[in-house]
């Protein structure tokens, strides 16, 4: 497998996109407030990244392999937390009262 110029490039791309997901990924894995989040969206997202997955595979492209490889973890990792943590009253939130702007921690 022979890195070109053009792979770097896949690569870099491929970071920033990945990336992107960090910022979220943590958000919700410290509130473990998920019901905002989109149970379709990400498992239809999950579908397109593994489906890449195989694409890469396939032709054998490090940049595709490895974006849609890590992103595919960091999509299925949200995937868990929201099926975990669906319906469960906030942890700063012990009696599941609804909370307003004035009583939010953040």
């Amino acid at each position: 497998m022979e890195l070109n110029p053009v792979e770097y490039l896949g690569l870099v791309a491929g970071a920033f996109t990945t990336a992107a997901y960090l910022p979220q990924v943590y958000k919700t894995w410290r509130s473990k407030s998920v019901d905002d989040l989109s149970l379709v969206m990400y498992a239809a997202m999950a579908l397109g990244l593994l489906l890449w997955l195989v694409y890469g595979v396939l032709l054998r492209a490090p940049a595709v392999i490895i974006a849609n490889g890590v992103s595919l973890l960091l999509v299925g990792w949200m995937l868990r937390m929201k099926i975990k943590h669906h319906g469960r009253p906030r942890p700063e939130d012990p009696a599941g009262k609804e909370q307003t702007r004035e009583t939010r921690r953040f």
